[in-house]
């Protein structure tokens, strides 16, 4: 395994899911329009939620390009990584509204396991990643982001703990 491969793609990983969370933060209710528009999916559900924003989306590419850049990795590799992340985590959303759950509830893996595997599956070549360090990396971005989220709540920086 690849010690800085892995590194890299912890932080662009926690850059793209962590900054629509500060950004949410930082901005309250300005620029949150919802990215589906409030429009319902066939089913009568919404299509993602109203937690899922145009803000979130723009705030994940920007950061995470600069964490790219600031990695040495070009603003490219990062900005995938976010678009890459955030269609994980739009995929969970969605399935999650079929699922008649509400936005911002837990699905434990659901909730971690397509917004860290798809962007690094798109990622690996670019980043050097074995499939054995892919998995070692949704493992830790799973455990990791358990453990943040409930720090992150306690500072209040997060609206639930997880």
């Amino acid at each position: 395994m690849a010690a800085m491969p892995i590194f890299y793609s912890i932080v662009l990983l926690t850059l793209a899911n962590g900054s629509p969370v500060v950004a949410k933060k930082l901005f309250g209710s300005r620029f949150a329009f919802a990215l589906d528009g409030g429009l319902l999916f066939f089913d009568g559900r919404p299509v993602f939620g109203a937690s899922k924003t145009v803000r979130g989306i723009f705030a994940s590419i920007v950061v995470t390009a600069a964490g790219g850049i600031l990695l040495g990795l070009g603003y490219e590799l990062g900005a995938l990584m976010a678009i890459v992340a955030m269609a994980g985590d739009l995929f969970s959303s969605f399935l999650k509204r079929r699922m008649n759950m509400p936005p911002s509830s837990q699905a434990l893996g659901l909730d971690q396991v397509p917004e860290s595997l798809f962007p690094l599956l798109a990622c690996q070549e670019s980043l050097g990643l074995s499939y054995a360090d892919i998995l070692v990396v949704v493992l830790m971005f799973f455990v990791g982001e358990l453990a943040i989220s409930r720090v992150l709540y306690i500072l209040r920086i997060r609206d639930q703990p997880y």
